[in-house]
């Protein structure tokens, strides 16, 4: 209810007339319904543009994030000891850090290596795993696969790279599933990530142009709506096709 009451007002809202005030109270079905806002909202802004940018921030960013993530899980549960300890705990710092505090730093560092202001800027990002959390999640799947199997697969002369690829990751399908909708959902909808590193509009992200409805008169307020739905609709989309294996890795299945 509560995560689908906000959607519906916004989808209400995007049928209502432009130039009209806005419904009084809870009268928030349009009558009629002004499915033109649909095709009048490409006069605002380069929608093809801004689409394409974000899906290819995701298409590079997601499997990335998956395959970093989840190699750094499998480090953490073959460790050992002491060092598996100090894994864990680097882990867990890491995912306590602000992410603002990150922010300058890495526009210096991406900024040193030429890697700013480019359409996938943002997808660099995956390269360090994304959050902490992903490498924590994983970790959890990888440690519900019995190590007896993963010691079986080491005696078959298997390396540490064939055991993650060909048995760990089979096992923890929830997980991947899991982390991989919500690195979609991340790229997709982030905003300070392109605001922070890409300067040119040609290369920003459908959520970092969206900003420009914002700016519009009031009165156009089903406009900017009509955007917002355009751009929620493939995060909301994701997140269903995947919430069957996001709940399982919720629940520690693999």
């Amino acid at each position: 209810m509560l995560f689908g009451a906000p959607l519906a007002v916004m989808v209400l809202g995007s049928l209502q007339r432009p130039l009209q005030p806005p419904p009084d109270g809870l009268a928030l079905w349009p009558d009629p319904p002004s499915w033109s806002n649909y095709r009048d909202v490409g006069a605002f802004l380069p929608w093809g543009r801004l689409l394409l940018n974000s899906a290819l921030v995701a298409l590079v960013a997601v499997p990335v994030t998956v395959v970093v993530a989840s190699l750094a899980g499998f480090a953490i549960v073959t460790a050992r000891g002491r060092m598996r300890r100090l894994l864990v705990g680097v882990a867990l710092l890491m995912a306590f850090v602000p992410a603002a505090a990150l922010w300058v730093p890495r526009v210096v560092v991406l900024r040193e290596l030429g890697l700013t202001d480019r359409t996938l800027s943002v997808a660099v990002l995956s390269l360090a795993g994304t959050t902490p959390f992903y490498v924590l999640l994983f970790a959890l799947a990888f440690a519900q696969v019995p190590r007896s199997v993963l010691e079986a697969a080491e005696l078959e002369g298997l390396s540490p790279y064939a055991v993650w690829r060909r048995v760990a990751l089979p096992l923890a399908r929830p997980a991947v599933g899991a982390v991989a909708a919500l690195a979609f959902v991340h790229y997709w909808s982030t905003f300070m990530d392109p605001l922070t590193l890409v300067a040119s509009p040609q290369r920003w992200p459908l959520a970092l142009g969206l900003r420009g409805l914002s700016e519009m008169e009031a009165a156009l307020y089903p406009i900017f709506l009509t955007g917002a739905v355009i751009a929620t609709a493939p995060a909301v989309l994701a997140f269903l096709v995947a919430q069957r294996a996001f709940f399982s890795a919720a629940e520690g299945r693999s």
